[in-house]
């Protein structure tokens, strides 16, 4: 019994399995039978194949065709798997040859016109080839440039199933077809907002800009109005480019969710703002089967964005404590689990108080002081406690907007500047340690004998700690934003005044 045998990819997360398909042909009733896990979707690739072959006149072998994907103890899912099932069905014929089939990694949907269509997920689908050693893929046109930024793979586009074959042998005539193109909605970078648009919030401003040289979490709390939105937005503009792995990432999860990079890999960082009232799984990610990346995992490298962050759900806003520890997001589920990036930058805006306007100039505030507290306690305590930066943040006047003499606010790409030097300092001393910027570097290394700062400038922290004012956390929060801020300065080492600007910022809103 002949049996011809090509590969594919089956995703999982960003990860990706090596997947073989082998076909068989039986002289029995004709049919075409498909085992080894498939989901309903991928069982559905009988038809779009016997239509798709029927439509570009590849015929296909007379008898029950049977198809085994291997390992048949993984699940699969999606349509990803046609192509590479409708090759290996006419190297049974005999229409392509088998020794060329071999040799390639197949991706493609199939249409009932023989057309191949474009797929979600392609860039991280090629990247698990290439890590696996393959050196050929073949994909459809409209994903071939996007295939193309995986290094070290050869990437052959097709239009149609016809000429799939073409290429592996078949003697046929090419039919000119129209490749089938994308339709997705492009993201907005939010490259339009500048730092120079905020006047009056120079203490604001500032923090911002250390949030982004140490990669610091952040929350600003303050009535309607005050500009916490506005803040937050121009965060993304002053982080600096993303290091190529973080963009092949970043880019992989585009691909993941149907928005492939157009003009090579993503190099600037993503901008995530659900709304509050986004469930665990669409914060996270989820689904039954193919689980796909939430929020917080498209915005991996990136900033996450909570608006109104106590109207969330509490299970909701707990969820993200581990990946703000960890880096990296786990989603299980009962047919197995995916793992995806979870080293983002969380920003949180809350108003003060129900209605937004406690301890503001007017004094219009109606809530009753229980209502106060419960409102900004959505927030749970160990949440907080992982947020480097809690900012108050004030309504501006008609004096405070007003510019002073000379001075000008400072622009986006004058922040980005600093941003870029004080991290390029953090890498340099953390060369070799694993960590990229300060807010990842663990306590325990802070406190060693080698970064270990004298008691003489640690005073204030220590007695802080003895007092129950800040836990073992904070004071370790705090190190890092002290190094932050002397890494902006310019400073070898943290000096007294930088950590008592670090607890400032640590405990601004207390």
């Amino acid at each position: 019994m002949a049996v011809a045998r090509t590969w594919a990819v089956a995703l999982n997360g960003l990860g990706g399995s090596i997947i073989e398909i082998e076909a068989s042909s039986a002289n029995s009733i004709p049919g075409l039978s498909i085992v080894g896990l498939p989901d309903k979707s991928l069982n559905e690739a009988a038809q779009r194949i016997k239509s798709a072959a029927l439509n570009s006149r590849c015929p296909l072998p007379g008898g029950h065709l049977t198809i085994n994907l291997s390992p048949a103890s993984l699940p699969k899912q999606g349509s990803a798997f046609d192509l590479g099932i409708a090759i290996a069905c006419l190297a049974i014929g005999g229409l392509a040859r088998r020794a060329s089939i071999e040799r390639v990694v197949h991706l493609g949907e199939l249409g009932l016109d023989g057309r191949l269509r474009p797929l979600a997920g392609v860039l991280p689908a090629v990247l698990a080839a290439a890590r696996a050693g393959y050196e050929c893929v073949m994909v459809p046109t409209a994903n071939a440039d996007e295939a193309s930024l995986v290094p070290g793979i050869g990437v052959v586009g097709v239009a149609s199933l016809r000429d799939a074959a073409i290429w592996h042998g078949a003697d046929l005539d090419p039919i000119d077809l129209e490749p089938v193109r994308h339709r997705f909605d492009a993201i907005d970078e939010n490259d339009a907002d500048d730092l120079r648009d905020i006047v009056g919030q120079p203490d604001a401003v500032e923090a911002l800009t250390v949030a982004a040289a140490g990669g610091h979490h952040l929350m600003m709390v303050g009535p309607p109005g005050a500009g916490k939105t506005m803040l937050a937005s121009r965060l993304p503009g002053i982080l600096p480019e993303l290091e190529p792995e973080a963009a092949i990432e970043v880019s992989c999860i585009r691909s993941l969710i149907g928005v492939p990079p157009t003009d090579g890999l993503v190099t600037r960082p993503p901008w995530e703002s659900p709304h509050h009232t986004a469930s665990a799984a669409a914060m996270l990610g989820g689904g039954s089967r193919q689980i796909r990346p939430g929020a917080a995992a498209r915005a991996a490298h990136g900033v996450l964005f909570l608006d109104e962050a106590p109207e969330f759900r509490s299970d909701v806003l707990d969820a993200l404590r581990q990946p703000l520890e960890s880096g990296v997001i786990t989603v299980q589920r009962v047919h197995g689990s995916a793992t995806y990036p979870g080293r983002f930058q969380l920003v949180l805006a809350a108003n003060p108080c129900p209605c937004g306007q406690y301890g503001t100039a007017d004094g219009q505030c109606t809530c009753p002081p229980f209502a106060r507290r419960r409102y900004l306690a959505r927030i749970s305590g160990p949440l907080l406690d992982r947020i480097d930066i809690q900012l108050r943040v004030h309504r501006i006047t008609t004096t405070l907007a007003m510019p002073l003499g000379d001075t000008l606010p400072i622009d986006t790409a004058a922040a980005r500047r600093r941003v870029v030097e004080a991290r390029a300092v953090s890498a340099d001393r953390l060369d070799g340690s694993g960590w990229r910027t300060n807010s990842e570097v663990s306590g325990a290394w802070l406190r060693g004998r080698r970064m270990a700062l004298a008691r003489s400038i640690t005073g204030p922290l220590d007695r802080s700690l003895e007092r129950g004012g800040i836990t073992m956390r904070g004071y370790d929060r705090i190190l890092r934003l002290g190094w932050t801020l002397a890494d902006l300065d310019g400073a070898d080492a943290p000096t007294a005044d930088h950590l008592g600007r670090a607890l400032f910022l640590r405990k601004g809103i207390s």
